[in-house]
């Protein structure tokens, strides 16, 4: 047989779109094209699986091999098609049977020897594969990767010749199993922060919502050590909320850990990180810190010394949750659900309002350095909370609070209510559900305008004050919002009345 077809994927932001690859020799002088838009990693692949091919003791057609990746119109980029490309020549020349191709899809990198090394986006293959039906051959080293779908048949070669043999039954690779995950990395303690019982409170009510917090402080008042603790105090991930955490984090493989597969990332970015980092980019596509933090959490400590255009990126995300990147050639999509969590200081110095009264800013440096931050991008954060110091020997003094254990507790049954009412977070809500879900008797609809016109709030503040009440509510086990629960969301908008 002369052609013969294997089939690959590509990547495409966290989609791996199919990709058939068409095999054809014919009569002529010796030569392989690949054709269908293959970047430089893919057109290399012709010389690592010549090589694998001949120190693997099979033969190389000494013909004129024509390789299509199809659709020709999507761009493939990496090493990924090194297997895909190989299997198809040996079927091609008839030294593997192609008629079982077809239940099979090959992702691997060849190296000159035969043996596989691992590639980057394989859990995004791996979901796309079992909605296929088809059985995945991937590289002995991500093999534990791919086994986190469920439902899908995971073949894990060391090398092209057990492969080989597999597929001419004469030898059997073993489907893999998802082996028993280790235990996820220990989380930080909410019991080590000591004092701040307001920023604590407010910390478990935006992680009973998922509400976008800002804290404000002198240095060394706890606002990154509160920061840190959130991850131990959020509810644990759904299957598929993780697949799609861990699809996105696959495709960095800095990023991505096989034992906190399960485990809401949480994300600390420079404050010299530029806009493509945040957002991601490049001219090969790949996902920034916040798609990197799809479904976990996004610190960005020292909020004021971020560049403006660089937080200025992050408003559209906050309120779609997810993240397109065009450039000339292709497009990718990103999701970015993210929980967004900042710290900054009240001035330049840090020191204003402190004790010590060492401040020595002007009201003119004071607003300059808050202006840093534009009204638009603090008006989606639903909460801002006044983190101040105490005195050192007050906190030795202060008895350990709630560990994060007790705290979670109360959250994941909060976020439960949200989710059997709304099936979604309460800051997910929009428009109409935010009427239908955060109710108010006419007493507590006057407060709120009254509040709304005395600080100023937009119509989007307006709706994030109710959707941190309905939070509040659910912690308390309310079946509707209250006075008390009310004025508490109100008291978290403080800071609107020196926003720039």
């Amino acid at each position: 047989m002369t052609l013969a077809v294997s089939y690959g994927r590509a990547l495409a932001g966290v989609q791996a779109p199919l990709v058939s690859v068409e095999v054809h020799l014919a009569n002529g002088l010796p030569s392989l094209s690949i054709v269908g838009l293959p970047e430089a990693a893919v057109k290399e692949s012709k010389d690592r699986v010549r090589g694998a091919l001949l120190n693997c003791r099979f033969d190389f057609p000494t013909r004129r091999i024509t390789i299509n990746l199809a659709p020709a119109d999507l761009p493939k980029e990496g090493s990924r098609f090194d297997l895909p490309i190989a299997i198809g020549i040996l079927a091609a020349s008839a030294q593997i049977p192609s008629e079982a191709l077809e239940h099979y899809e090959f992702v691997g990198e060849l190296a000159l020897g035969g043996a596989l090394r691992p590639v980057a986006g394989v859990l995004p293959t791996a979901l796309h594969a079992r909605d296929a039906g088809r059985t995945l051959v991937v590289p002995e080293d991500n093999a534990a990767e791919a086994t986190l779908v469920e439902g899908l048949k995971v073949l894990a070669a060391p090398d092209l010749l057990a492969l080989c043999a597999h597929l001419n039954g004469l030898g059997e690779l073993a489907p893999v199993t998802r082996s028993e995950a280790a235990a996820p990395p220990a989380l930080p303690d909410l019991r080590d922060v000591r004092g701040q019982p307001h920023a604590r409170r407010a910390l478990e009510i935006a992680a009973a919502g998922a509400h976008p917090l800002l804290m404000l402080g002198p240095p060394g008042t706890g606002k990154t050590l509160l920061a840190s603790r959130l991850p131990s105090i959020l509810p644990p991930m759904s299957e598929q909320e993780a697949l799609e955490s861990a699809a996105v984090r696959s495709l960095s493989s800095q990023a991505f850990r096989i034992e906190a597969w399960a485990q809401r990332p949480f994300r600390a970015p420079h404050h010299t990180a530029s806009g493509v980092a945040l957002v991601g980019g490049g001219t090969q596509p790949r996902p920034g810190e916040i798609s990197l933090a799809h479904h976990g959490v996004l610190f960005l400590d020292e909020l004021p010394e971020f560049d403006r255009k660089v937080l200025e990126v992050l408003r559209e995300p906050l309120e779609s949750g997810n993240i397109t990147i065009s450039r000339a050639a292709r497009q990718a999509e990103y999701p970015a659900r993210f929980q967004l969590v900042a710290a900054m200081n009240p001035c330049p110095c840090g020191y204003l309002g402190h004790p010590s009264a060492r401040c020595r800013c002007t009201a003119e440096q004071v607003q300059r350095y808050r202006a840093r931050i534009s009204g638009p991008l603090l008006d989606r954060i639903d909460m801002h909370v006044e983190v101040p110091p105490v005195p050192p020997g007050a906190l030795h003094a202060a008895e350990p609070g709630e560990d994060s254990a007790a705290v979670r507790a109360r959250v994941i049954a909060a976020r439960a209510r949200q989710l059997a009412r709304a099936d979604k977070p309460n800051a997910q809500l929009e428009g109409a559900e935010v009427e239908r879900h955060c109710i108010l008797d006419g007493s507590d609809r006057a407060l709120l305008d009254s509040a709304a016109d005395r600080l100023g709030l937009s119509a989007r503040a307006y709706h994030r004050i109710l959707k941190v009440a309905r939070t509040i509510a659910d912690l308390a086990e309310a079946e509707h919002i209250e006075t008390s629960h009310l004025a508490e969301a109100i008291g978290y908008r403080r800071l609107d009345r020196t926003a720039p």
